[in-house]
């Protein structure tokens, strides 16, 4: 029996004494969302759970006031392993993407870890809180704050309709545009005007062309922000947000070459000016590491949570944990709590994001996440194994 192997029963318990509060956690921020960059209560809450337990916690670091650090030490110098927490909602339609459960499975797993006082191994595990996953890349902000500097690996779960150990991720740009016209009475000097509103809809009816010649892994998709003023003036101004996704960033850089071309030929088309802007800030695919990967797969089978197959239905999404993968060995798993089919950032999988099964899988991922963190701290070998996958995958930067 390995040094972690000792403890891990005592930990699986803290967590499901933990179960009743950390649900109620859930709850609460399930309650009161609040988005990129403004969770203020979800950060409070947390920070103060932790802290109740036993963690060292610093707040607002990395310059972020709504990020959060907590550490529970282990015995003298050592590896560092951090547990990542989000907390932010999506606009509209709140946790839809359960956000809560990922929150509350990681400070339930640093409270658990808390419970056995000092680690009894060398190093320290962090749990870290990161803001503004939705839109605000905040775990990138985290890292170029050096808020990640010393971690030795970093991993999280995230909630879904199955529980799946690995699930690649794509890269995303986001692009703003807009095109420039002239105002004009609709009806009595149409002539007079350049209509901004024709360029916005044509650039979507060239991308909906565009879909079949790119590779079928690749994403785009986007909304209109801005349309016009009242249906008797021509636009003179429209504006729309897209995310270009695909598994490389290099393919990524290709698909807005080609979005670039066609916002320029939209604007020629209807006779506006164009002004394309890429955030600077690019959305990394997820770098995989088999040696974590088996040793949360070994963790949840510990726990009696089984993996699920993949049903095929679903394509994949995207994070900025994927920017963390491409740094250090980093993992990223899935939690089932909602049934088989449930899409996430919908309403119904918002709903689910409170229910039994939400509480049943935030509690197999604080346990899962503090037995894979104890792993990696107790066994130097282990840790030098998934550096090495780290070294030898490449990714896909």
């Amino acid at each position: 029996m390995s040094g972690a192997d000792a403890v891990k029963p005592t930990v699986t318990e803290a967590v499901d004494r933990l179960a009743d509060d950390l649900e109620r956690l859930s709850h609460r921020i399930h309650d009161t969302p609040e988005l990129a960059f403004k969770e203020e209560q979800a950060h409070g809450w947390l920070a103060e759970f932790l802290e109740k337990h036993g963690a060292r916690v610093e707040r607002g670091v990395g310059g972020l006031a709504t990020a959060f650090r907590a550490t529970i030490a282990g015995m003298g110098a050592g590896p560092t392993i951090a547990i990542m927490a989000e907390y932010d909602a999506l606009p509209g339609i709140g946790h839809a993407c359960g956000h809560n459960v990922i929150a509350t499975a990681g400070v339930g797993a640093g409270a658990a870890l808390a419970a056995l006082g000092t680690l009894p191994f060398a190093g320290r595990i962090q749990v870290i809180g990161t803001p503004a996953e939705e839109g605000g890349a905040g775990k990138v902000k985290l890292m170029d704050a050096g808020v990640f500097d010393g971690v030795d690996a970093a991993m999280m779960i995230h909630g879904r309709c199955g529980t799946q150990v690995w699930r690649p991720s794509l890269g995303i740009i986001k692009v703003k545009v807009e095109f420039f016209g002239q105002a004009a009475h609709a009806s009595s000097w149409p002539w007079r005007g350049v209509n901004a509103l024709n360029a916005v809809i044509a650039l979507f009816n060239a991308l909906d062309a565009m879909r079949q010649q790119i590779r079928t892994d690749a994403r785009i998709h986007g909304v209109i922000t801005k349309g016009g003023e009242q249906a008797n003036i021509i636009p003179e101004y429209t504006s729309a947000e897209f995310y270009l996704r695909a598994i490389t960033v290099p393919y990524c850089h290709e698909l807005l070459r080609r979005f670039t071309a066609a916002a320029e030929g939209a604007a020629t088309a209807a006779g506006c000016r164009v002004q394309v802007t890429a955030d600077p800030t690019v959305h990394e695919p997820l770098k995989p590491n088999p040696t974590m990967a088996e040793a949360f797969r070994r963790n949840l089978q510990y726990i009696d949570f089984p993996e699920d197959p993949d049903d095929g239905q679903a394509g994949y999404g995207s994070t900025d944990c994927g920017n963390v993968s491409q740094r250090l060995p980093t993992i990223h798993p899935y939690i089932r709590i909602s049934p088989d089919g449930v899409p996430g950032h919908s309403r119904e999988f918002a709903e689910w994001s409170r229910s039994p099964l939400a509480r049943a899988g935030m509690l197999a991922g604080a346990k899962a996440l503090a037995l894979t963190a104890l792993d990696l701290l107790a066994s130097p070998e282990a840790l030098a194994r998934a550096k090495h996958d780290f070294t030898r995958e490449g990714g896909n930067a």
